[in-house]
């Protein structure tokens, strides 16, 4: 099962500062790095819970006693931590994104590189695929979509070719959607525009951004006092709604001050932005857009 090297792996993991005796939770296991190196960190009587909402990742499940792995959305965190027994832990760390895996799988369809169906499904058990999206969503949906997750100046256009072409026959493939698009991509940037597509349709499939808002809020009560929260994002949306939460528990407007004008914040950040060094990112590319920042829970 190849699963890359995972992104900023002994950075994430000095964020959560690992006691040995502590239980920490890796929210997206993947390959199952991040878990590995938290592992090592561990003493005999610590824990680790991992979510994946992916069967494939179950291939990779670690053989050891501190360890559990939940095959459930991380947006379920604290009701399936609540089962083990667990209402608080030590630290949190999340590596959001796809993993190399299903980028690589042809038949996920999350890649532009092949030709697969439209599928794009992180749990294969859910009903909305990216055929649904691409095939049923109105123009109005598709538009706002593409502006939201992709910042596409050219939604309006892209979203009236997709359904002017749907009337035609139903769009089914990577490389049927690639070639209705070609037209309305940018001289030698259509790779880049293509993979600005797929993403807000994988986003949209995936629902990420809800799933993203709704674990960051159970973390304040999940986190014992001085914990940790470690979290690597991949696109400015994701990146700025952790960089708000830990900034002031919201991801929109701004916190309530007191009489004194101090506000009243779950978190403290712990050190500023962290990217992947050049020598990172030349030796895995998924590491380019990366960005890691660490919190504490006050």
């Amino acid at each position: 099962m190849e699963y890359h090297n995972p992104v900023l792996l002994k950075e994430s993991v000095d964020g959560l500062d690992v006691k040995p005796d502590g239980v920490y939770v890796d929210v997206t296991f993947g390959g199952g790095g991040h878990s590995r190196e938290i592992l090592k960190r561990l003493g005999s009587e610590g824990k680790l819970f991992a979510f994946d909402q992916d069967k494939d990742a179950f291939k990779n499940k670690i053989e050891d006693e501190r360890f559990t792995l939940i095959n459930e959305n991380f947006r379920f965190i604290k009701r399936f931590l609540r089962f083990y027994g667990v209402k608080q832990v030590d630290g949190i760390l999340g590596d959001f994104g796809v993993s190399s895996h299903q980028f690589n799988e042809a038949e996920r369809g999350f890649s532009t590189r092949f030709d697969a169906k439209l599928d794009m499904r992180m749990n294969q058990g859910d009903k909305l695929s990216a055929y649904e999206v691409i095939n049923e969503y109105d123009e109005e949906q598709l538009k706002k979509l593409f502006y939201a997750y992709a910042d596409l100046k050219n939604a309006p256009k892209l979203a009236r070719t997709i359904v002017s072409e749907r009337k035609n026959k139903p769009i089914e493939t990577s490389e049927q959607l690639n070639e209705i698009l070609k037209p309305l991509l940018f001289k030698g940037k259509e790779n880049k525009i293509l993979a600005q597509i797929y993403q807000a349709i994988r986003i949209e499939v995936n629902q990420e951004i809800e799933v993203l808002k709704e674990f960051l809020l159970q973390t304040e009560e999940l986190l014992k006092p001085d914990g940790r929260l470690s979290l690597i994002s991949y696109h400015s949306l994701e990146d700025r709604l952790v960089k708000r939460y830990i900034r002031s528990g919201l991801f929109e407007g701004e916190p309530e001050k007191d009489m004194f004008g101090n506000i009243d914040v779950p978190f403290k950040k712990v050190n500023g932005l962290i990217v992947p060094s050049k020598d990172e990112i030349q030796q895995n590319n998924r590491a380019r857009s990366a960005k890691l920042r660490v919190a504490r829970k006050l």
